[in-house]
């Protein structure tokens, strides 16, 4: 049986009441389907990462615990850095019962635009502590230049 929500309506008859409870119960919808795109099960396609662009280089840090370099492949194409992997099941007993499962497993993967040209043959990439750090050196026609101003 669903439960509606009621309200009291006053005895006068607005058009636009109705048009306010359509917009109400659309926010309610929306607001609940965005609750649910945080759920465990999900967790494992969305993994944090930052791009930082400093003087010469970008720097990429993704956040990837429990995985090892192994488990982890990084690409480059066309302008966009790709972070993909998988994240295997750790193996329990036949006896074990679960009273609680959130870790998310299976395969993840992201893609990100980078916002300057790199240069591909200088891109170091380590792993430590759970965290991916892929340094990225700029391009050189994709580094600022001074431009000598002439006089006469």
């Amino acid at each position: 049986m669903a439960l509606i929500r009621w309200k009291p309506r006053s005895e006068v008859w607005d058009p636009f009441a109705s048009l306010a409870d359509i917009q109400e119960e659309m926010n309610r919808l929306f607001d609940a389907s965005f609750r649910r795109a945080g759920s465990p099960s999900e967790a494992a396609f969305g993994f944090p990462l930052d791009v930082v662009e400093e003087k010469d280089h970008l720097v990429v840090r993704a956040n990837l615990p429990g995985l090892s370099k192994d488990d982890v492949s990084v690409t480059l194409h066309d302008g966009y850095l790709t972070i993909k992997g998988e994240k295997k099941v750790e193996a329990t007993s036949k006896d074990a019962n679960w009273f609680r499962q959130e870790r998310a497993y299976g395969a993840f993967g992201r893609t990100v635009e980078l916002p300057v040209v790199v240069d591909a043959k200088k891109i170091e990439a380590q792993f430590r502590d759970g965290v991916l750090t892929i340094t990225l050196p700029k391009a050189e026609e994709a580094k600022p230049k001074q431009i000598e101003i002439k006089v006469g």
